[in-house]
This record gives C-alpha cells, sequence and structure tokens, in this order.
C-alpha cells in the first residue's frame, strides 16, 4: 500500500523583486487601487503615450556601435544599415568623450578603444559618408562634450545639404549621471547645466525633429542601483534640467516635447516592464503637478533602452543571448520606443561582426515573430502587474522625496551624497552575488569547475589604428584655416565667460572652421575650470 503523500512545505523563501518589493503568492483585483488603468495615449499614460501602440510604427532597432577610426565604423554602420537597422547609435571613444584630442598624452593609450575617435568636422564627415543623415536616426552616446557633437552634426548636415529641421536622432547630454556613475565629466555642475540648457534651447529652434538630450537612468543601474532607484534618480535629473531650462527662459510647455530618456533593462522581466509603466506616468504627473504643464505631447514619456549592460556576464558567454532576448521582450512590454540589443560578447569585448548580427537578429525576431507587439500594452489589467506598478511608483515617489529632504539632487552630487549612495548599493549587490543569494547563471550556479570558457570570435582592434588617427589629426591642423579657427575659438571663450549668450551657434562655426574637440574644450576650460570629485569617508 502506498504511502499517502503529505501536503508540501513550504520553502522558507523570501520571495521579492531586485528592487526588495515584496511578491505576495498571489495578487487580487481587492489588493489594486486602481484596477483600470484607462486606455493609452490618455493622462497618466499608465499604458503607453501612443494610442495604436506599435502598430503605428514600430520601435526604433538602433544598434550601438564605433570603434576605431570614422573609416572603420563607416563600414560596420553601413553593414548593420543593409541587414535592416533602422537607427544608428554611435559609440565615441574616451579622449572624445572626455574632451581631448587624439594627440594629447591622456589620450593616445585610449584612441579608437571603446568607441570612434571624433576629434573634428572632417572626421564626422567621413563617418556619415554615404549615409542620408535625412533619412536616418542617429543617437550619439556623449555628454560631456555633448554640445560640440551636435554642433559637429549640424555642421556635416550643413555641408551634406540636408535641412536641419529633417535631422532625427538624440545627444545623451545627461551630465548628472556622469558625476554619480561613469565619471566622464568635465567641467563644473552649474556651467554644464547652462550647455545642456543652450543645446535643448537651440535645438528646439533648428532641429526640432531632434533630442537633444536623453536623460539616462542606465548608467546608475550598472553602478549598482535598483530598478526603482534607476527610475527615481533619472526623474529627479529631470526635473533639474527642466528647473535649469525655465530659468534660462525657456517654454516648458515646448521644450518638454523633446526631452527623452534612457535606461537599461535588467533580467526581472515583471519589473522591468513595470518600471517603464510607474515611470511613463510618474513623469506625466510630475509636470502636470509641478509646472501646470497640460499638453499631453510635452508630458509624455518618450524612452530608449539598452538591453543588457551589467546584466551580461563574460562566465558562458552565449547565456547572454538568453538574456538578451528576455529583457528585449521586457522593454517591448513596457513600451520603449528605441531598443539597442547588446552582443553576447560585450561584456568582455567590442562585438564582432557575427555577434552584432546576431544581436539585431533578436530584435527582428522578438519584432516580427513573438507577437508581443500586435496590442497595445498586452500586461495591462493583469493583477499583478497593476499591483507592481502601483508599488514601483510608491517606492520611486519616496526616493525622490529623500533627495529633495537632503536639497534637491544637485546640491546631492556636489556633496557627494548621492555618490555615496549608489557605491553602496553596489557593494549590497555585489556581497550577495558572492553570498550565491542573487543568483547569476554560469557564474556562481550552475558552472562546472573544469569547463573551459569558449568565446568564439575574438575582436582585435588593429593596433596602427592610433597611428593614423594621430596623422589625419596633424594633416587637418597643417591643411585648415588656423587663422578662422583661432576667430572662432576666441568668440566662443568671450561669451561662455558671461552668462547670456547661448553657445551653440558660436561652437557650429568652430566646428565649420574645423576646430577640433580639444581646442573647444580648452577654451571653456579657462572660464569654467573642472569638476573636482568631492571626497567624502
Amino acid at each position: 500500500m502506498s504511502a499517502v503523500p503529505k501536503s508540501r512545505d513550504k520553502p522558507k523563501t523570501r520571495f521579492a523583486t531586485p528592487s526588495g518589493i515584496e511578491v505576495p503568492e498571489v495578487v487580487s483585483a481587492d489588493m489594486i487601487a486602481e484596477r483600470d488603468p484607462g486606455p493609452p495615449a490618455q493622462y497618466p499614460f499608465t499604458r503607453g503615450i501612443f494610442a495604436d501602440g506599435y502598430r503605428g510604427r514600430p520601435w526604433t532597432i538602433r544598434q550601438y556601435s564605433g570603434f576605431g577610426s570614422a573609416e572603420e565604423s563607416n563600414r560596420r554602420y553601413r553593414f548593420l544599415l543593409e541587414q535592416g537597422q533602422t537607427g544608428l547609435s554611435v559609440a565615441l571613444d574616451l579622449p572624445t568623450q572626455c574632451g581631448y584630442d587624439p594627440d594629447h598624452p591622456m589620450a593616445r593609450p585610449e584612441v579608437g578603444k571603446v568607441g570612434v575617435s571624433l576629434f573634428s568636422l572632417a572626421e564626422m564627415e567621413t563617418l556619415f559618408a554615404g549615409i542620408d543623415l535625412g533619412a536616418i536616426s542617429t543617437s550619439f552616446t556623449i555628454n560631456g562634450t555633448a554640445a560640440i557633437l551636435y554642433a559637429m552634426y549640424l555642421a556635416a548636415a550643413d555641408r551634406k545639404g540636408v535641412p536641419r529641421d529633417q535631422l532625427t536622432g538624440t545627444i545623451q547630454n545627461d551630465i548628472l549621471k556622469e558625476y554619480v556613475a561613469r565619471g566622464t565629466w568635465i567641467f563644473p555642475v552649474r556651467p554644464s547645466l547652462r550647455l545642456i540648457a543652450d543645446t535643448i534651447l537651440y535645438s528646439n529652434e533648428v532641429s526640432p525633429r531632434f533630442n537633444a538630450i536623453s536623460i539616462a537612468g542606465a548608467h546608475v543601474r550598472d553602478a549598482g542601483c535598483t530598478a526603482v532607484e534607476e527610475m527615481a534618480y533619472t526623474l529627479a535629473n529631470g526635473l533639474a534640467y527642466v528647473d535649469e531650462l525655465i530659468r534660462r527662459g525657456g517654454d516648458v510647455a515646448r521644450f518638454a516635447r523633446r526631452l527623452s530618456f534612457f535606461f537599461y533593462v535588467h533580467m526581472d522581466l515583471f519589473e522591468e516592464a513595470c518600471k517603464f509603466r510607474a515611470g511613463r506616468r510618474l513623469w506625466a504627473r510630475l509636470l502636470r503637478g509641478r509646472y501646470g504643464v497640460s499638453d499631453d505631447k510635452a508630458l509624455h514619456f518618450r524612452f530608449g533602452v539598452v538591453c543588457g549592460g551589467s546584466s551580461l556576464v563574460a562566465a558562458q558567454p552565449y547565456n547572454n543571448v538568453v538574456r538578451v532576448a528576455i529583457e528585449n521582450v521586457a522593454a517591448v512590454l513596457g513600451g520603449a520606443q528605441s531598443i539597442f540589443t547588446c552582443a553576447y560578447d560585450e561584456a568582455f569585448q567590442i562585438p564582432t561582426e557575427f555577434s552584432a548580427e546576431l544581436a539585431l537578429r533578436t530584435q527582428q525576431i522578438v519584432q516580427h515573430e513573438a507577437g508581443v507587439a500586435a496590442t497595445v500594452d498586452p500586461l495591462g489589467g493583469s493583477y499583478y502587474v497593476e499591483w507592481l506598478t502601483e508599488r514601483m511608483e510608491q517606492a520611486m515617489v519616496e526616493v525622490m522625496r529623500e533627495i529633495d529632504d537632503y536639497g534637491g539632487v544637485v546640491k546631492a552630487i556636489e556633496d557627494g551624497w548621492l555618490q555615496r549612495r549608489i557605491a553602496a548599493r553596489a557593494r549590497e549587490k555585489k556581497d550577495a552575488t558572492d553570498r550565491g543569494e542573487r543568483v547569476v547563471v554560469g557564474q556562481n550556479r550552475y558552472r562546472r569547475a573544469e569547463q573551459a570558457e569558449s568565446y568564439g570570435e575574438v575582436f582585435r582592434l588593429d593596433p596602427a589604428i592610433a597611428g593614423r588617427v594621430l596623422e589625419k589629426h596633424a594633416n587637418l591642423k597643417r591643411s585648415r584655416d588656423n587663422a578662422k579657427v583661432a576667430r572662432t575659438l576666441q568668440a566662443l571663450e568671450a561669451a561662455a565667460r558671461g552668462d547670456k549668450d547661448n553657445l551653440m551657434p558660436l561652437l557650429v562655426d568652430c566646428c565649420h572652421a574645423y576646430a577640433t574637440v580639444g581646442e573647444m574644450v580648452e577654451r571653456l576650460k579657462r572660464c569654467w575650470g573642472e569638476f573636482q570629485e568631492p571626497v567624502r569617508l
């Protein structure tokens, strides 16, 4: 006679999202405050900013790419466009990001290493040779020198005869997160805010379809933040930019139409989708409540994402293909307008052509085969999704309240308070991974000690690239009209010493004269100095 099975003992495991929100075993209708999230395209836009979702327009497939010289990156861009990519995302090398020319002693070891070297208009023209700037959307992952790269892009369009009002795309241009996460700052906080406001206000006038900022939570997430903190810090930064733009005479109902956001997507599918649903409606509520914005288009939360980042690991790298696919689905379920899928090998190298194509195919499979884009907000009305969206919004508001209580995000950065919070969170995450409480498949669980790692094709950067870039830099300085360069740089410096003039027209003039990134940055440093990281024990 067989034994009667006993009722299953429940494991004493805490179920929570990575942000620490306790997950109930079952969510019922009476646990949700707002049972009906409302229709899409209506305030507060929980279900999306477009009535027809992806039916009217699929998300932009924008793969991040750039390495070595402008010539090599141009070849990769043309390949990706031929394979069905619908937008370009330009990666810049560290010298370009930090405002150094390639001949600077600080720059030489890093020329072309993590992105393309782009030191002048001549290189920008080479980068986009054979590519119609009026027909392609271009994103630049650039911050400290964002105004200069935007000016260079405008000058390149001028040279090609492309009207500026036809240009579409984005410059990241979010310096606040650089101070707390990435570190590619140049100038102190307040003059940096002035420069960002200048780009946005100028773009509103001359390139109204171009987003002059992408307020980025992605990098604070990679630095260790939770999904809730990523969104809360990003929205707090967004409000700081709104305040600066108003201070400089901007009309919030107008400039808010071109504000955009940028995030990472990590592996908890439901938390990530709900992060965007909660952030979308919270941003609309903040703009309406604080600034009296009533125009729906000015309340829209436009955002792009990267699927990957620090969620990818070098151990058993082919597992990253699965991770990126799950994150891609989460981004679609959250309503992203632009998506970049990391290649599986980005945890340890610049992607090869094979891995870049596979990442692109991942998006195309999700877009055309998975069915998740067929209806608007397919998760809407799910008890769990609506419950989690509410809890995440509440948690975001609480984090933003802590920042306000401290004195605002600018003060929090200048004092190092926000940097310390993020560093502490990163340590918690690492400790949890080291203890095995946070499972990373193939890294701290399900990894055989004797298993040899297979990384597939290895990308190798031509070691002669730096020399070729330096030669082009020297040739440019010999061949250009150096008297004209000096005049444009002097005009830029004179305007930067005051606080009234918009610097963008002067930067465009400098680019047309073939002044270099390093020369323009050096003139601004004379006026503003450099940011010094606050050190706190």
